[in-house]
């Protein structure tokens, strides 16, 4: 009888299938589409006389005799160098994402664990200096790096970065902390911990699918980053997006479409196995509040 009571219409669940079904479909499409046009010719790709083109590959099949070709490929990584804004871009994420979790960590835990007014208001100032365009942050580092002749490299780019991104990071780790009861700190100082050996030992474990999360997030504002890198990168220490854009070219330089259309692909495949190997950790993340004590 409970089991004929909880059990969902039919027609409800085939609407269910089907809403996120379609809702795929329309997600994926333009990512398979870029696939799909990275292995043609412009002219296919960007056919208007007959869209079938770009499925078919007809003038792809006239140039290279096959209706694929990996010369965007080519373009983008061996003549044009893209594997240089790879390494670029792994090293800017790898200390932003490895300095903003050192910051935010600590802080974090140090205001979810103080009991003085001021953790309000510095939250609340972090929560300003977050909501603000990084634009309008980055334009004050400008004259100074000009003068110090350090513009154009990355360690003051991952210094920037890191700046913009920290108020994100200590908000949500301040959050995960709080959800954590204090009584774990008690007990393991009550046990002879003193209290960062309490914070390393006890509560990082506890609450590591948090810093998991909130390492992703960070990873992903340095990785897709366009605004900062571009203003404070060099030609030859670009990371991968401003180097996208540039293939693309401007009003007054023809832009190499292709390589960029393979560029975006080659920048888009590790964010999608990256998501799938942390999926479980994100979603813990995500649900931390049910911890108890």
């Amino acid at each position: 009888m409970a089991s004929g009571v909880n059990r969902k219409p039919v027609g409800f669940s085939l609407l269910t299938y089907g809403f996120i079904a379609v809702w795929l479909i329309v997600a994926a499409f333009p990512f398979i589409w870029t696939f799909w046009g990275s292995f043609k010719v412009e002219l296919d790709f960007f056919s208007i006389a007959d869209w079938t083109n770009s499925i078919f590959g007809r003038r792809t099949e006239m140039t290279y005799g096959t209706p694929f070709t990996m010369a965007g490929y080519e373009g983008a990584w061996i003549k044009k160098e893209f594997w240089r804004s790879v390494i670029n871009t792994g090293v800017v994420c790898f200390f932003v994402v490895c300095s903003s979790l050192t910051i935010g960590t600590l802080g974090g835990y140090a205001l979810s664990r103080s009991g003085y007014r001021y953790t309000f208001w510095l939250l609340i100032i972090a929560l300003i200096f977050r909501a603000m365009p990084p634009i309008t942050l980055v334009s004050g580092y400008m004259l100074p790096f000009f003068e110090w002749n350090v513009w154009g490299i990355l360690p003051t780019t991952i210094i920037v970065l890191v700046a913009i991104n920290q108020p994100f990071t200590l908000w949500m780790l301040h959050s995960f902390f709080q959800n954590i009861p204090k009584e774990l700190d008690e007990s393991a100082r009550v046990d002879g911990c003193t209290q960062f050996q309490a914070f390393r030992h006890v509560i990082v474990p506890v609450m590591w699918p948090g810093v998991i999360t909130t390492g992703l997030f960070s990873f992903l504002l340095a990785y897709n980053d366009f605004a900062v890198t571009s203003m404070l990168l060099s030609e030859e220490n670009r990371t991968m997006v401003p180097a996208i854009a540039a293939f693309l070219g401007s009003t007054y330089n023809e832009g190499q479409i292709m390589f960029a259309v393979a560029a975006v692909v080659s920048a888009t495949v590790p964010l999608f196995f990256l998501v799938m190997f942390f999926q479980r950790q994100i979603v813990a993340g995500l649900t931390q509040g049910a911890v108890k004590g």
